[in-house]
């Protein structure tokens, strides 16, 4: 009988523990939410610029010398220049030909901007005209090429125009007191472009913004005079990088874009 009073005694006690010192098992965490994928190291991130200097093409070879030098001469210089500046500002710079003397066709130079997704194209030239001085020139309306293909889209068109007035308001600072300010222009107002409809053909087949600089008019003895100068065609090419700048903004530095 002892035994069994102190069973009950025991048990009553047990029944009266307060709730707060009854362990309790823990409560099982969330599974922690899954993190994003990781984007694909196989897609560039770097800003590309296209420069195009221009000639020989198939509208002419540009070898013609006027006051001591050559339109493909002076294109392919300061297009070596403007991929030095851009460069050293972190830009990834695509060329649409090899070498100075090199052939390319004019639809095939707005191929390799489409290849390389360009941010922009730059189309360098010089003009042969009664005036003096740079201007810049954009596609306002859709051209039609001898094989029928029709371009740019709207899109390129109003991208190129935000581009021209970046590119003319470097080219206006940079050169300002050295060279005319013949201002933007559209390709309509040259030959070829009225010819084709109101586009130029490395513009019809441009799927990025592109931009045409008639650098300098070089059947004009002072415009020869400045860009024949090494100090003249640097001047030039950090007056295009600065009005690139303006229109791309700052270049992204990721790893070098993976050729397809």
């Amino acid at each position: 009988m002892k035994y069994t009073a102190l069973l009950v005694l025991l048990l009553s006690l047990q029944l009266c523990t307060p709730a707060s010192q009854v362990s309790k098992k823990a409560p099982t965490p969330a599974p922690p939410k899954s993190a994003a994928p990781p984007k694909s190291a196989t897609v560039s991130e770097r800003t590309v610029v296209c420069i195009d200097p221009g000639h020989p093409s198939e509208v002419a070879s540009g070898k013609n010398v006027q006051n001591g030098t050559s339109e493909t001469h002076v294109d392919w210089a300061v297009a070596e220049r403007l991929r030095a500046a851009l460069e050293a500002r972190g830009y990834e710079v695509v060329m649409t030909k090899e070498s100075e003397d090199e052939l390319v066709r004019n639809k095939d130079r707005a191929l390799v901007a489409n290849r390389a997704r360009a941010a922009l194209m730059i189309r360098l030239h010089c003009d042969a005209s009664e005036e003096r001085g740079y201007a810049v020139y954009y596609p306002d309306r859709q051209g039609r090429a001898k094989d029928g293909t029709t371009g740019p889209s709207q899109n390129v068109i109003e991208e190129s125009r935000r581009a021209a007035e970046a590119v003319h308001a470097g080219l206006s600072e940079g050169l300002d007191g050295a060279l005319n300010d013949n201002g933007i222009r559209t390709d309509d107002q040259t030959k070829v472009g009225h010819q084709q409809g109101g586009a130029l053909t490395g513009s019809i087949f441009s799927d990025v913004p592109v931009v045409t600089i008639e650098m300098v008019v070089l059947s004009q003895p002072s415009d020869a005079d400045f860009i024949k100068t090494d100090a003249g065609q640097q001047r030039m090419a950090d007056s295009i990088a600065d009005g690139i700048s303006r229109f791309v903004g700052p270049a992204k530095n990721s790893s070098p874009r993976k050729e397809e």
